[in-house]
């Protein structure tokens, strides 16, 4: 019996745990994925090791979050558009007590997603996009 086989029959957590999971598909609402899952993606289909597949995804992440702060629109083809917008100041009304609130000037970012990425989550055909996987 292999050090792994041993492990998995005792229960202990090993290097092939990934591997012995099920990758079954979960439900959206149960599942988030994380900057972790991004980087082990590109791990997987890219061939970087781990950690220059960490760091290109913290340098992609660092890049969007740049451009937003300088108050830029970021398009990604096929994905959508997040877009920072100016809210002036206005004057809210504490619902419970009916009492006049100034909420301050902020900017807030809205994400817009494409046609493309509608048409995926809906499950409908996209023209121009292999359907095989």
């Amino acid at each position: 019996m292999t050090k792994s086989e041993t492990m998995a029959a005792a229960g202990e957590p090993g290097l092939l745990a990934a591997e012995n999971r099920p990758q079954a598909p979960q439900p959206a609402a149960s599942r988030t994925v994380t900057r972790v899952d991004l980087a082990e993606a590109v791990y997987r289909c890219v061939g970087l090791s781990r950690k220059e597949s960490a760091l290109l995804v913290q340098a992609v992440l660092d890049e969007l979050a740049d451009a937003l702060i300088d108050g830029e629109s970021v398009k990604l083809s096929s994905f959508g558009r997040f877009v920072v917008r100016e809210k002036p100041e206005r004057v809210g009304r504490n619902p419970k007590t009916g009492i006049s609130v100034p909420i301050t000037q902020r900017r807030v970012l809205s994400f817009k997603p494409s046609s493309v990425l509608k048409a995926r989550i809906n499950g409908h055909a996209v023209p121009g996009e292999d359907t095989e996987d």
